[in-house]
């Protein structure tokens, strides 16, 4: 029902934007998150945005850097990741959580995710 594009492989210091599209359900009541998993380390949080896309939080690693956003009439959720480093290397899951204004930044506050999209920066 989340299904994440936009990965790929990039240097350092270039900028890639993921995309996080819903389908089955309408998730523009619900507040989005992002996640993301390095090899070998815990699944650790990015980003979130309220249902209304008017409330954002970040990880301090990301913050200035990454911005998500949201379309709801599109049922879509995006992360626009600028000046990425070598250490932002990881499969990215967008997440959904039905407590559409609850900021969450652990994974078990969210109940839908999708497969994940891998990132590489190279350096």
């Amino acid at each position: 029902q989340l299904a994440e594009a936009g990965g790929g492989l990039v240097q350092a210091g270039d900028s890639l934007t993921l995309s996080c599209a819903a389908s089955g359900r309408t998730f523009s009541s619900y507040a989005m998150g992002w996640f993301r998993q390095a090899p070998g380390k815990e699944r650790e949080f990015v980003a979130t945005i309220s249902w209304s896309g008017v409330s954002t939080y970040y990880a301090d690693s990301v913050k200035g850097r990454f911005t998500i956003s949201r379309d709801n009439a599109k049922n879509t959720v995006y992360l626009r990741m600028n000046s990425l480093k070598p250490e932002d290397t990881a499969v990215y899951y967008c997440a959904a959580t039905p407590l559409r204004n609850v900021l969450g930044t652990t994974a078990r506050q969210y109940s839908y995710w999708g497969q994940g999209t891998q990132v590489t920066v190279s350096s």
